[in-house]
């Protein structure tokens, strides 16, 4: 049986992976010792959201087709834009609707961007023919088809090779076989399963190169869900979500944490419909393997020690299972949805290998919160075509590296 260790100004007794019994005892104990009811949820903010972007995983199927399957023709107008775009001979960051043409299927694609925006908030595209063509050229196809549904790139790291870039594509796979552990500081890197978060950007795209030997299911989960859940059940924890955390900026000297909330909301307006947006990753509260949580920072609070759990359980209770085959790309809102996927197995043969991309669609995006402008001026402002980096070769990205961060500090 677990127990609830008692803290007084230190880091509550919370770990980035979830432990139930862990969650159990803390709401129990604050329930039984705080006046939690006495706190609502904050003023203005919704006692239930309506809308498409409320769902439930095991309602979906009956109401929605989560999957659009690439035929044969579009396949081969996808190969040939691939080929126009190699024929003009430009690097990959000038990859856009222009350069990528595809007549037919972009009335498609702009209707997947609707759906992330406007309705379900997820979708898969199937079929891309990954195991026919070499690394950058799946990368091609990849970044064409995308720019179709959001043009705008975002940047994952701002060095490659040790020189300043605009990095925009990333990849996720295990590298614990082939990396020094300290240098780890993500899950992204590793096969074990990784927790329900959100990344940063508007839309995350991933497409399979290959699937795990054996696990690695993809899951998402409704956060407007979640949130109607805790807003019926603990207000309380909605008005903790939605003060200022103390998040970890692991190692860096000038600046080693940041406060804002994790929960936005963006009232109703002329031009836009009432939305909620939850943006956190749990690793910069709790942190994971080579970067621990720093010690000299304030620590969360056992408030946001259970609201933490409650996301992630919730998150998990609701949430939607996804048959991810090579050749899939699945394009998230992630202003609306938290992902996760389950620990795997890879072989010689078989191994897991997804690439990802931040992207942006100025017709639908939403307005961003004020606390998180910052950090998306960050990804998508000042990023050039000629200085986009598309790394061929699985890397560890700056934010998510160990060894350079204890370096740094």
């Amino acid at each position: 049986m677990a127990t609830l260790t008692e803290t007084c100004q230190t880091q509550p007794d919370i770990s980035y992976a979830p432990n139930p019994e862990k969650y159990a005892l803390r709401t129990q104990h604050r329930v039984e010792t705080e006046k939690l009811h006495l706190t609502g949820l904050p003023i203005g903010f919704p006692r239930k959201l309506v809308s498409t972007l409320v769902w439930e995983g095991q309602d979906l199927a009956r109401e929605y087709n989560s999957v659009y399957a690439l035929s044969k023709q579009q396949v081969a107008e996808v190969e040939s834009a691939l080929g126009l775009f190699k024929s003009l001979k430009r690097p990959l960051g000038y990859i856009s609707q222009e350069t990528f043409p595809l007549p037919t299927l972009h009335p498609i694609l702009r209707s997947i961007s609707r759906e992330l925006h406007l309705g379900h908030g997820f979708k898969v595209l199937r079929g891309l023919p990954v195991w026919k063509h070499r690394r950058e050229d799946n990368i091609i196809m990849y970044a064409g088809v995308s720019s179709h549904i959001a043009p705008i790139r975002g940047r994952q790291d701002k060095q490659f090779e040790g020189k300043p870039a605009d990095v925009v594509l990333n990849h996720i796979k295990d590298l614990s076989t082939t990396t020094d552990k300290d240098r780890i500081g993500s899950p992204a890197y590793t096969a074990e399963k990784q927790v329900f978060h959100t990344d940063a950007g508007d839309i995350v795209s991933l497409l399979a190169l290959s699937v795990a030997a054996e696990g690695g299911q993809s899951k998402l989960s409704s956060s407007w869900r979640v949130y109607n859940e805790l807003a019926k059940t603990r207000p309380d924890l909605i008005a903790t979500l939605a003060e200022d955390w103390v998040t970890d900026n692991f190692g860096n000297p000038e600046h080693p944490y940041y406060k804002r909330p994790l929960l936005h909301y963006l009232p109703a307006s002329d031009e836009n419909e009432e939305r909620i947006v939850i943006q956190y990753a749990r690793r910069t509260f709790t942190g994971y393997q080579a970067l621990p949580r720093s010690p000299k920072i304030p620590p969360i609070t056992e408030a946001q020690a259970e609201a933490l759990d409650a996301l992630h359980f919730l998150a998990e209770r609701f949430h939607a299972g996804l048959d991810f085959r090579q050749g899939d790309v699945q394009y998230v809102n992630n202003l609306s949805i938290f992902h996760a996927r389950d620990g795997f197995k890879d072989t010689h043969g078989q191994q897991r290998h997804l690439v990802r991309l931040w992207l942006r669609d100025p017709e639908y995006a939403w307005p961003t919160p004020e606390p998180l402008t910052e950090r998306w001026s960050g990804l998508y402002d000042g990023v050039k075509p000629e200085n986009e980096v598309f790394p061929l070769v699985p890397r560890i990205r700056s934010a998510s590296e160990g060894q350079s961060k204890v370096q740094s500090g």
